[in-house]
């Protein structure tokens, strides 16, 4: 019994931060699909559109990746907050360059469905979610 109730010591912390990661997941997905002009919800829900889908769940994913180092480096919840956000604005920064440097067209090219523009935004989602996550361990 004493071997259980040591395993659960954590807990409380487990749930707390896990709950402030999914918010903060929530609160990322709406955000970016405010600030990315295409409607992701509408092109994979009702459009099928896989370019899409395959660019958004890239930035999903590269942020889940920060938040995790931010997680796991992180000296507090307060710290771990104050870094989900530097992870949440790094990756909208990420669609932004994507966007206005590397292929100014994108917006349209995942409108129109071509899987190559989805894969180098999710790519590149993906990328930037590791350096920042790198970059969360002091």
């Amino acid at each position: 019994m004493e071997a259980i109730q040591t395993s659960l010591t954590g807990l409380t912390n487990f749930a707390l931060y896990f709950s402030i990661a999914l918010v903060l997941l929530l609160a990322f997905t709406f955000i970016y699909s405010l600030v990315t002009p295409h409607n992701e919800w509408k092109l994979v829900k009702d459009d099928k559109n896989a370019a899409a889908a395959t660019g958004f769940i890239g930035a999903v994913i590269g942020f889940a990746i920060a938040l995790a180092s931010a997680i796991s480096n992180s000296v507090s919840l307060i710290d771990f907050a104050i870094w989900g956000l530097v992870a949440l604005i790094a990756q909208i920064i990420a669609f932004a360059i994507v966007r206005f440097v590397f292929m100014p067209r994108i917006v349209q090219r995942i409108n129109d469905n071509e899987l190559s523009a989805g894969i180098v935004l999710g790519g590149t989602s993906i990328a930037v979610g590791l350096l920042n996550a790198a970059c969360m361990t002091y």
